[in-house]
Order: structure tokens, then sequence, then C-alpha cells
């Protein structure tokens, strides 16, 4: 079946198409998507800009009640939109129909902000003028969204720019397109005016810029690599347009000598390796103090030898395969460098065979590593963990805040003290205490600092900052 793009309220061939395969099992093709021409791109944008006013001017009631129907029909259909998002990208079934979950909730949290969308009323210093500040659309917005949440975050960036009155135009990664075609033809059969939610799928240099140079894009919400999210940038900030960046991470999870082990040793597998460390949470930095670190170390690594590696819908696995063959090849190559920078490889790391010909590897667990090393600095995307050692809390925190992202990070430990500090001194954007890193609420601000984010956090009442612009208006009463 070919999967069109959907422009000005109608299903559109593209130009060309691309195959969209089971990194599980290669030999099946989830579906053929069509590719858009960055003229019809141009005619999607036009569509956009069209049917906004016409969004905008419906009551907040009405457009509650559309994202409320959007995100009932995911939560009805959860199991069957799991299943595609884990035969998609690889994530194992009940992690896609988690997700598929919180998309849904995510448009019925966004249904009720349309409702709550706030502006002030106070008196000018000047006698007799009355001061009002109100929250309008910013317009036009284009989503640019990444395959490892490939509905999650499509629904966190959709759901609070449709509530708040803005047309959308959406481009999906190349590697993971059904989940937003699904979510979009969810929405086609709203009472959505047609326009105001268009779907544009194909590559970043056709599709993704130009959405970023066109002038009537008044917005661009971005996640993805950092080198992209740099160019994003560049093209949208460049001509004027307001710009919004998640990009990448490299989390630090401090382990206390007051842990208990075997939370910390949860924390420190299930926050790293799993989901096949292709979070951009992951904490994949795990530092420990001298009491402690042998008992974690080791502990770590008999959990990542006994994790089941398999096909993401087989109901035995616990990790499904990494999502393409270029990911792969860059897990091999950063594991290459960790060996000749000297640190240990305690496990993991080796190219798995399974009945299906997919892209399987084995978690890696390794130890001995120091802050400079190129593998514990740089983010790889895969169930890689590395290990370090920490003299004390003081020197724990430093390590933690030596690099160059601020996304998420933890801490391990009995200390209320010791907590209460990290968070105070933690330079990331989101801290957790005796959780992992990767893992996070929908209703509450998400972001990080640093080379991690740019621009307003995303999810939560936070969303309004971006997706509105703010109106003062002044009236002298005569």
């Amino acid at each position: 079946m070919l999967n069109m793009n959907f422009i000005a309220g109608e299903w559109v061939a593209g130009s060309s198409e691309l195959e969209n395969v089971n990194p599980s099992d290669t030999s099946d093709v989830v579906g053929t998507y069509a590719q858009a021409s960055p003229e019809q791109v141009e005619q999607a944008v036009a569509a956009a800009k069209a049917a906004q006013p016409v969004w905008a001017g419906m009551t907040p009631q009405q457009r509650a009640d559309i994202l409320d129907q959007i995100g009932t029909e995911i939560l009805s259909r959860k199991e069957e939109l799991g299943a595609l998002l884990s035969r998609e990208e690889g994530k194992v079934l009940a992690e896609g129909i988690g997700e598929a979950t919180r998309a849904g909730q995510v448009f019925r949290f966004f249904a009720q902000e349309a409702l709550r969308v706030e502006g002030t009323y106070i008196d000018s210093v000047r006698p007799g003028v009355a001061v009002d500040v109100r929250r309008e659309p910013v317009g036009v917005v284009g989503l640019i969204t990444p395959w490892n949440f490939p509905i999650a975050i499509p629904a966190w960036k959709m759901a609070p720019a449709l509530a708040f009155g803005n047309a959308v135009l959406i481009k999906p990664a190349s590697l993971t397109p059904g989940s937003v075609w699904a979510l979009v033809e969810i929405i086609s059969r709203t009472a959505m005016p047609a326009g105001v939610v268009n779907l544009v799928m194909g590559g970043g240099g056709t599709v993704g810029d130009t959405l970023c140079g066109s002038t009537d894009v008044d917005a661009v919400s971005f996640t993805g690599s950092v080198a992209t999210g740099a160019h994003v940038r560049r093209m949208v900030a460049g001509r004027g347009g307001k710009v919004q960046l998640e990009m990448g991470g490299k989390s630090p999870l401090i382990i206390m000598d007051d842990a208990d082990p075997e939370t910390a040793v949860t924390c420190a597998i299930s926050g790293s390796v799993m989901s096949t460390g292709q979070r951009c949470t992951s904490n994949t930095r795990i530092i420990c103090t001298p009491g402690i670190h042998d008992q974690v170390v080791g502990q770590m690594a008999e959990q990542a030898k006994a994790l089941r590696v398999g096909h993401a819908l087989d109901a035995g696995s616990q990790i499904g395969p990494v999502v393409d063959q270029k990911q792969l090849d860059t897990n091999f190559r950063y594991l290459e460098i960790a060996d000749k920078e000297g640190a240990s490889r305690l496990c993991g790391g080796e190219r798995l065979q399974r009945p299906e010909n997919g892209f399987y590897m084995s978690p890696a667990v390794i130890a001995d590593c120091t802050n400079d090393m190129q593998h514990v600095r740089e983010e790889i995307f895969g169930p890689v963990v590395s290990v370090l050692k920490a003299d004390d809390f003081d020197q724990a925190v430093a390590i933690a805040n030596d690099n160059d992202f601020g996304l998420s990070s933890g801490i391990c430990t009995g200390s209320l003290k010791y907590a209460e500090a990290f968070k105070r001194r933690s330079a990331a954007g989101m801290v957790m205490v005796n959780l992992p890193t990767a893992g996070v609420d929908y209703h509450v601000p998400f972001g990080g600092r640093k080379a991690s984010s740019y621009g307003s956090r995303e999810q939560g009442r936070a969303a309004a900052e971006f997706y509105t612009t703010l109106k003062t208006s002044y009236t002298l009463a005569v």
C-alpha cells in the first residue's frame, strides 16, 4: 500500500517513494511512503497559512473536542498503534504500546489546555488606562520529528500547536513514517478544517530545508541530532523565525555509597541500555563513589548479560534491535574507540544472530572509564553504558556537569542532603533522584541546557511559550 502525504485535506502521491523496513526483520516491509517534493511542501505551507485563521477563530471548546477525539481514538487503538510502532522502530511491544498510550494522553491533556489559555488584565501606570495581555497563536508551525519516539514526540509537538490555534506541517523521520501517518489519518477523519494539519514526508535536504526556509512558516520545532539542529537554527533564526530545538544528551547518574544497591543498579541498567539505548535522556554515564563502585559494576554486568534481545514483537524480548545498519555501525565504532582508550568492556557489544535478519546487538557495560574518553563524552545512542569512579560527592558532581550536554541527570542516594544539593548543583534541565534519567511525565516541562536544547521548553503548560505569542493592548476609557 502506498501511504500518501496529506496536504490541504487531501491524500496526495509524492514525487518518489520510500520503503519502511522492520529492523527486527529486514525482509518485512512495513509500508511504502510517498516522498513530498519541494513544490508539494510549498503547497502545504500555503494551505496551512490559509487554514490557520479559520482554526484560530473556532472556539476553544471546538478545538478541545477535536483534540479529545484524537486522543480517545489513539487510546482505543493503542495495541494496534503500538505494534506498528514496534514493527517500524524496533522497541519491544510493551514499550510501543506504552508510547502510543502516552500520545493519546498528550492529546487529551492539551484538549483541556485549549480551554485554559490565560491572559492578564492590569491597571496602567497612567490614569484611566487599562492594559490586557493575551496569548495568540504564533501562526504556521513546522514540526520535524525523530525516529526514536515516532508517535510520542509528534504528539507532544502537534497537540499544543493545535490547542493554541496554530496550523501544522509535520515532517516525520524517514526511518519511521508509519506512526505519524497513522496519527494524521486519525486527524483526517475529524472536523478539523482542511489545511490545519499537513503531513509532508521526505528527507531533510528537501522537505526539511523547504520548511525551514519558508518565510510563511512562523516557527519550527525540531528534535534530532546536534548537527542538524544547528542547521535548522541557522535557517529559521536567520530569516527571523521562531525556533525550538531538542537535541542530544549524555546524561550522568551518580551512585553514592549510601544508595540502595538494588535501586541503583536497576536505575543504571533500565535508564541506559533499555529501549536499545535509543533515548536522548539515557543515563549512559554512571558515576560511582568508591564504597559501592565494585558492587554496582558487577551487578550491572550480570543484569545486562541476562537481558533477552530479540524481535520487538516477541513477548519474550526485553530489548529489540537497533534501528538500522548505520546506527549499528556507529555503536560498534564507539566500542572500538573505548577498547583503544583503555576502558574495560565487561560484557556485550557483539552482533547477535537471530532467526530473523535484524540489527541485533548485545548491551555493553564498560568499566574503568574516565571523563576525558571520547566514548564517555559523545552521545552514542545505543545500548552502551560507561562506568566512572569519583572520590566523593563533590567530584561526582563535577564529573556529571563536565559535558557539552545538559538534558537530564540523576543521583541514587539515601541522603536527603545529597539529593537536595545535587538538584541545586546539577547543570541539567531535568534531575531525577533514585530514578533513571530516562522517563518523564507529559504534564511538566521537558528540556535541557547547553548543547541539548535551544529555545523554550516542551510539554506541559510550558509549551505555550513556544506555540503562542504575547499581545499587549492598552485602552483609554473615554
